[in-house]
């Protein structure tokens, strides 16, 4: 549920004109295809009828059952396609619409800040030619935006365990796969100071307090997640 407040949208309300019913003049198809673009989620799920069928309800159902996140991202594209409809269809945007579009923005950019999956898209598949990156990266966005934290620590576990391995792999290190994460990371560490890729005393202490963190991780994912029957 987000935190849009009753004003808040009544503002955005106005500049998408969705008091009859419509969003700034999408079809059915051309809607739903946004959104699924957008959010990947299908706006014309029954959970999204609550308020009624048109276009308008079901954004107005998108606004109360979905994440700060998710909410901010898909209506802030929605801005700025009002934004390029007006400039393709070359009608001026009047002092006041503007004034409203930045008022919007601004609170839809904080509000997906403080969202609490606040920096999910920054997980994306490293280039190290894994594909399961990519299906991990997916299953931990959604575990987010569902509010379901233990999973998302499991598979963030999973993670950033084949991420240094790969690291590790990549640079001829070897490693026992029964070593806990914050192990063969050290190994990798050490590798670096080494072969003098450490160019600073500040990233050595980095590197080096990163061992600490990915020691705790463990106990977390193995005490506090969904990995074992505890």
């Amino acid at each position: 549920m987000s935190d849009l407040s009753k004003i808040q949208k009544t503002k955005i309300e106005k500049l998408f004109e969705m008091g009859s019913g419509y969003v700034l003049g999408f079809s059915n198809r051309t809607f739903a295809q946004f959104i699924l673009e957008i959010v990947d989620k299908d706006i014309y799920e029954e959970r999204y009828s609550i308020f009624g069928d048109s276009k308008a309800n079901r954004l107005r159902a998108f606004w109360k059952l979905e994440s700060n996140y998710l909410v901010a991202k898909l209506t802030l594209e929605l801005l700025e396609h009002w934004k390029t409809n007006k400039s393709l269809l070359e009608i001026d945007i009047e002092p006041k619409e503007n004034a409203l579009y930045e008022e919007c923005t601004k609170f839809l950019e904080a509000l997906k800040n403080d969202g609490i999956s606040e920096h999910i898209e920054n997980l994306m598949e490293p280039d190290i030619g894994d594909n399961d990156f990519s299906l991990l990266a997916r299953t931990i966005r959604d575990s987010i935006e569902k509010n379901e934290p233990e999973v998302a620590l499991d598979r963030l576990h999973t993670y950033v365990v084949k991420y240094v391995r790969s690291l590790c792999d990549k640079h001829g290190i070897t490693y026992d796969n029964n070593k806990p994460l914050h192990s063969f990371y050290g190994e990798y560490v050490k590798y670096l100071r080494k072969n003098s890729y450490i160019e600073s005393e500040m990233t050595e202490m980095i590197l080096k307090n990163s061992i600490s963190i990915l020691d705790a991780f463990n106990d977390v994912r193995n005490n506090r997640s969904f990995a074992h029957d505890n």
